[in-house]
């Protein structure tokens, strides 16, 4: 005769617990297809996130199964970025449930920016980016200087920013630019290439630019990133590419926008009611006062290249 102590009947914590150790064990003792995993997660992320994932992962994949007290010894940006890779390889093994568990029992959480740290890097804001642009046009060739350009007047993430610039190079040579750019509205409509700008928590709808300022793209060729930081850092100039996603957002809400206009354009549609379900802005109108706010921002793009000798496309009337 068998016989069960109470704590380890069928469905108590105890046995629960036990359960997913099984389990666990089960999903990552299994031989791990690595290059499978990786075509899992281009499929799902973008190129440069999936890339790190993948290189996060494979480099702490022993903790799915392992002492996670080992992460407390990473700084904090790393042990996020570590539990982001370990939790998209569980669910990529189908053990996410259980992983979620152990997360749970370590007592490991998202840690995000505290006030005081929004403080200082509010008051660490370096003044100066104006001057950088006005570098790089004396540094950079003509498709990388009207690409600073672009990134400071779209306030797209840098990765979003370079997608985005090359798709317009690429539609405007095959001559189909109009499934991106919506002749009518005039925005870049970047929903319609969802497996490159909806990538779940970070996406970017649409755009509102200068139509000379497309056209000035359309003449370029396609920007390499890693051909562009290897630029900058030749001319002895740091890469603050995502400072002007920032510059963006603050110039757009000091001349005219309301923060839930900036937050659409930059992709942030919240999970507010008012967001979700209220907020209505007329597209026109909102076009209306982004291309004025353009004119003033590339007002001070061209005062910071007028000591530079880089062409630049001619701005906005």
């Amino acid at each position: 005769m068998v016989v069960r102590l109470p704590e380890f009947e069928s469905g108590s914590p105890a046995w629960q617990a036990q359960e997913r150790e099984k389990n666990l064990v089960f999903f990552c003792e299994q031989s791990l297809d690595w290059d499978s995993f990786k075509k899992w997660l281009d499929a799902k992320y973008s190129k440069s996130w999936s890339a790190d994932v993948f290189r996060m992962a494979k480099k702490h994949s022993a903790l799915l199964n392992g002492n996670l007290r080992e992460l407390d010894s990473l700084s904090k940006s790393n042990r996020s970025n570590a539990l982001k890779a370990l939790i998209a390889l569980s669910r990529y093994l189908g053990c996410y449930r259980q992983f979620k568990s152990r997360i749970s029992d370590y007592g490991l959480k998202w840690e995000t920016q505290n006030s005081m740290e929004a403080f200082l890097r509010i008051m660490n804001t370096k003044t100066d980016l104006m001057d950088w642009v006005g570098r790089c046009l004396t540094s950079l060739d003509e498709s990388e200087s009207t690409f600073i350009r672009f990134a400071m007047v779209s306030g797209l993430r840098k990765g979003e920013a370079i997608n985005s610039f090359n798709l317009i190079v690429d539609l405007s040579q095959k001559g189909i630019i109009l499934g991106y750019l919506n002749a009518e509205s005039g925005a870049l409509e970047h929903f319609r290439f969802e497996k490159t700008f909806i990538r779940g928590s970070k996406n970017v709808f649409f755009s509102f630019l200068p139509p000379d300022l497309i056209e000035w793209v359309a003449k370029c060729r396609p920007i390499s990133y890693p051909k562009l930081r290897k630029d900058l850092k030749k001319h002895g100039l740091n890469i603050r590419i995502n400072e002007l996603r920032d510059n963006y957002a603050t110039f757009m809400i000091h001349h005219g926008l309301i923060r839930e206009e900036v937050d659409l354009l930059q992709g942030r549609v919240g999970r507010s009611i008012f967001m979700r379900h209220y907020f209505s802005p007329a597209i026109n109108d909102l076009k209306d006062r982004v291309l004025r706010a353009c004119s003033e921002l590339e007002g001070e793009f061209l005062k910071a290249s007028s000591q530079g000798t880089t062409p630049i496309a001619p701005l906005i009337d």
